[in-house]
């Protein structure tokens, strides 16, 4: 049994798309999920590694961006 489904199930499945894409289209269809399935595990793979660098995050100076902020606030009331 795939996915809690019979031999009966998936025939209709089968005969469903068969009747939906044609004889001619399955071949296409089956390599471009093929090949979706392919890139899907490459991209996987690859999230472990360490291809891309990572750029430090930049500081803030707290005490200077709360200055700032007061003295646009100050002249926004004058």
């Amino acid at each position: 049994m795939i996915f809690g489904m019979g031999p009966m199930e998936l025939a209709v499945i089968l005969l469903v798309v068969l009747v939906i894409f044609g004889p001619k289209n399955l071949p296409k269809l089956g390599s471009a999920l093929g090949k979706t399935v392919k890139s899907v595990r490459e991209g996987m793979e690859g999230e472990d590694s360490d291809d891309v660098p990572v750029r430090p995050l930049p500081t803030l100076d707290t005490s200077r961006a709360v200055a700032v902020v007061m003295a646009r606030m100050r002249r926004a009331r004058s």
